[in-house]
């Protein structure tokens, strides 16, 4: 007999739909978990989308965040199949020069190869790997008097600031850039309070954690979430399309993997009508374009260090980076964009012997349509001379398609909503607990909540926390 009274639901199996529904199930509920694609993943798919044998990740393809991550420390992944593979260097950020600035596992041999930058780079990046654990407790989540509060001052003195102020205390072309490489994450212009902070955070966590890539493509993680998942006692029901709350089987409560607008769309009529009038006015930021190649062969980068990093950052320089950043926020294509590349085939198998893929994406304005290709291509052959040589076959994805593949990236915002000042910690509004919504066991999980976009699954946990609060459940 099939059943259809549960403690909790959870509709949307992404990194946070299925970290809520670990989290539930964990505390001892009876947990049904919800997919309308016909695999869980959310943004943690692979694919054959290009020729047959060649697999590519569909979103997100490169892990720092899953391995510095509170949430993904305390499961026993491995034991379902998962595995990380680490390429010897983290990222690679090359220059027209034909040298590149890189981060590698060893925080000092990245200093190092700065120069006269060694030492800022050192006092920046140091404490924040150090005290991580300490940090990740108080910043990923929702805003809270801080339990770790010298370590939490020190790391906000710089992490509030714009990527560009922090920027300015760099004396060198390679120190500068490689610290736009890592602050342009932050998917907004340079010159935004608070984009200091993902460059930091990805800094520190590569030389704590590396960059990982999972074995087999991001599939991986899902998988394994979700055998972790059902070997609890957990239910997975996939092709499963949610339009109205009474579409659900009897619950205690209900958790949405889903951005505002699709909240709104689901269960509008349940809000009152100032959390509905919130809603409304949540902001998305930029969208991506999207290219995955099949390769005849590696990418012949001039520099050494990109032969050595499954992530690449092409941009040049921090002031070409900066203005291309700028050029999106103001609605235009830039030129010369700055493009985030992932060569995941050089350090784990994801096409026939002999051939490689690679995946790539720049920034364009929110709902765009302009085919990025040869621009993105353009900047791939600046840094890597006969890179278009090589090309067997491609799939573009542009942000209408983007959304359509999963509709959280509204868009084509992969982030789930602009992560500056004014919406980081008010995410979807602002609130003591961002994870209740208005209407009394109905909560929003997804990285439209508090720490926002990436794999790290602590929307999700967070959610799940406030959950087994309402129902007064000691977990």
């Amino acid at each position: 007999m099939e059943k259809n009274v549960f403690d909790a639901i959870v509709v949307g199996a992404g990194p946070n739909g299925l970290a809520a529904a670990i989290t539930l199930q964990r505390a001892g509920l009876s947990v049904l978990l919800l997919e309308s694609k016909d695999t869980v993943g959310g943004g943690m798919r692979t694919q054959q989308l290009t020729l047959p044998g060649f697999y590519h990740d569909v979103c997100s393809a490169i892990h720092p965040m899953a391995m510095a991550s509170p949430f993904f420390a305390s499961l026993p992944l491995q034991d379902y199949g998962l595995e990380f593979v680490h390429s010897p260097l983290a990222a690679a950020h090359p220059f027209d020069d034909g040298h590149a600035a890189f981060l590698s596992r060893s925080l000092e041999d990245t200093a190092a190869a700065l120069g006269v930058d060694k030492k800022i780079y050192t006092s920046l990046i140091a404490p924040i790997s150090r005290h991580w654990e300490a940090i990740a407790a108080d910043s990923m989540g929702p805003f809270r008097l801080p339990r770790h509060p010298l370590i939490m001052a020190d790391f906000g003195r710089n992490a509030l600031l714009p990527a560009a102020v922090v920027a300015a205390r760099f004396s060198t072309p390679a120190a500068k850039g490689l610290w736009a490489g890592m602050a342009g994450h932050a998917i907004q212009p340079l010159t935004n309070w608070t984009t200091a902070a993902i460059a930091l955070v990805l800094c520190a966590v590569g030389h704590r954690y590396g960059w990982p890539v999972p074995k087999g493509g991001s599939q991986a993680i899902a998988q394994a979430m979700a055998a972790y998942f059902t070997a609890l006692g957990g239910e997975i029901r996939t092709r499963v399309h949610v339009t109205a709350p009474e579409d659900l089987p009897s619950h205690r409560a209900v958790l949405f993997d889903v951005t505002p607008r699709q909240l709104l769309a689901i269960a509008g009529d349940r809000f009152t009508p100032l959390y509905r009038c919130q809603l409304s006015r949540y902001r998305y930021g930029a969208g991506i374009f999207k290219i995955d190649w099949a390769l005849q062969e590696p990418i012949p980068f001039k520099a050494a260090a990109c032969r050595q990093a499954a992530t690449v950052h092409l941009g040049n320089t921090f002031e070409e980076i900066a203005f291309a950043e700028q050029q999106v926020h103001d609605g235009k294509h830039p030129a010369n964009p700055f493009v985030l590349l992932a060569q995941q085939s050089l350090f784990d198998q994801r096409a026939p012997a002999g051939r490689h893929t690679a995946w790539a994406y720049c920034h364009v304005p929110n709902g765009s349509v302009t085919d990025m290709t040869s621009i993105i291509e353009k900047q791939v052959e600046r840094f890597a001379p006969g890179f278009r040589d090589i090309i067997l076959d491609k799939h573009t994805m542009n942000t209408h398609e983007m959304e359509a593949y999963n509709p959280n990236y509204v868009g084509g915002d992969i982030n789930g909503g602009i992560m500056d000042i004014r919406q980081l910690y008010t995410r979807p509004v602002l609130s003591l607990s961002p994870y209740r919504t208005s209407a009394k066991g109905m909560y929003i999980c997804s990285s439209a909540t508090p720490p926002g976009g990436g794999v790290h699954g602590m929307c999700g946990y967070h959610a799940a926390k406030a959950v087994l609060k309402d129902l007064k459940i000691d977990n």
